[in-house]
């Protein structure tokens, strides 16, 4: 079970890698190509499509090659898109290599995310914020190294080093054993979500009553959450340019305060809502940063303003992993399939809120901008606190009306 936590650890690494490696060189690819930051966008939406398609096909995928020939597919498709991105080929084909890449780490992202949460039955949130650590650590870490290498004069190998990666670990998926588990990785659906697909064979639906409600709230959740996050890592630069006058060399340390802050807030955040309960983990997280959004427009110094950041970073840093935790839990027997939509939900916020923010910026004064993220982050103290409900009253009616403790593994 530690191997398979680590090598989904590495896996989580390489996707926070891949997640970032194309913006981190944009503006010099751009001017390579002779772009405008429009067509840049468009690239990285395009980029967004492939994952969404990734995320949607792995448990298709899952259900006909095994979650292990599901991962080497992934991880080999990352790794030729990443390697033809650093051949610096026609414009018109990075298009099209930007699919197969989303297409690759969406997958697994989807994949090992599916696998941790079906195989760690208990501990299962500290089990998941781990894996986001280093999914924080590899978006951190990325720019680091893109900006070494454009100072270099060598920033197309910024690829080369997703690419490298992703082989690596493609053959220590395909080489490695994981005792007991390896039934698992080699089965094409676990015994859970064999019932459900028997069910949808005979006429039933995936989730049935109530469950649709559960369901349609945290695919809300999952679209506004990543939508905020995106938003706030790609534009919180510019908005401090604009709001406090920095140079772009400062502004974009805020990106990596706030992922540090990230990284670090996920090292605690499992063990925390396993003691507290996720469904409780989840509201205060939303309370804590709908509060800071709302200070940050008032602050008007830079060490202030990093300070707001910073607590941003540590407040949202176990949401996504704990939401999927406790989507999962409320939805049993639908594990091969949950963890994929909201995934997939994530995707797209994370695609179409930065598109809202960037018009903000084009069209309203910064502060007023920067009140759009406190909307979005309004929605989801919205949402957790029904989910907050609808957990509560399922932990009624499964004791009998009686107010009991409910073990730290569950919800």
């Amino acid at each position: 079970m530690k191997r398979l936590i680590w090598l989904g650890c590495l896996s989580y690494f390489i996707i926070g890698l891949a997640h970032v490696v194309l913006g981190s060189v944009l503006p010099v690819a751009l001017e390579h190509y002779g772009k405008a930051y429009s067509e840049g966008g468009t690239l990285i939406f395009t980029q967004f499509g492939g994952f969404l398609v990734g995320v949607l096909l792995s448990p298709w995928l899952n259900r006909h090659l095994g979650k292990r020939g599901g991962l080497l597919l992934a991880f080999g498709m990352l790794f030729a898109a990443e390697f033809m991105f650093m051949l610096l080929p026609p414009w018109g084909w990075l298009y099209a290599i930007a699919i197969v890449a989303g297409f690759g780490f969406g997958m697994i992202e989807a994949v090992i995310g599916t696998i941790i949460i079906a195989a760690v039955k208990n501990q299962t949130a500290v089990a998941m914020s781990r894996l986001e650590v280093f999914f924080g650590v590899g978006a951190m870490v990325m720019p680091l190294i893109a900006s070494g290498l454009i100072w270099a004069n060598y920033w197309q190998l910024s690829f080369l080093v997703v690419s490298l990666f992703a082989i690596l670990t493609l053959i220590m998926w395909a080489k490695g054993s994981f005792g007991e588990l390896d039934a698992v990785l080699r089965k094409s659906v676990a015994s859970a979500a064999e019932e459900r697909q028997k069910a949808k064979r005979a006429g039933k639906p995936l989730y049935q009553g109530k469950e649709w409600v559960i369901f349609s709230l945290f695919i809300v959740f999952f679209f506004l959450y990543v939508g905020t996050e995106m938003s706030l890592a790609n534009f919180m630069p510019a908005i401090l340019i604009e709001k406090l006058g920095m140079k772009e060399a400062g502004a974009t340390l805020s990106v990596t305060c706030f992922w540090i802050a990230m990284a670090f807030g996920r090292l605690f955040a499992g063990v925390i809502a396993e003691k507290i309960k996720y469904r409780l983990y989840i509201m205060a997280s939303c309370g804590a940063t709908v509060l800071l959004f709302i200070v940050f427009p008032f602050t008007n110094q830079v060490w202030s303003a990093f300070v707001v950041i910073l607590l941003l970073g540590l407040a949202m840093s176990g949401v996504f992993s704990i939401a999927l935790v406790f989507s999962s839990k409320l939805l049993p027997g639908a594990e091969e399939s949950t963890p994929s939509f909201m995934i997939a939900a994530g995707g797209v916020g994370g695609a179409v809120l930065p598109l809202t923010m960037g018009w903000g910026l084009d069209h309203l004064q910064v502060n007023q901008s920067a009140w759009l993220l406190t909307g979005f982050s309004a929605g989801l103290i919205v949402l957790s606190v029904i989910a907050f409900q609808l957990d509560r009253r399922q932990m009624v009616m499964k004791t009998g009306g009686r107010s009991l403790g409910r073990p730290k593994h569950e919800t």
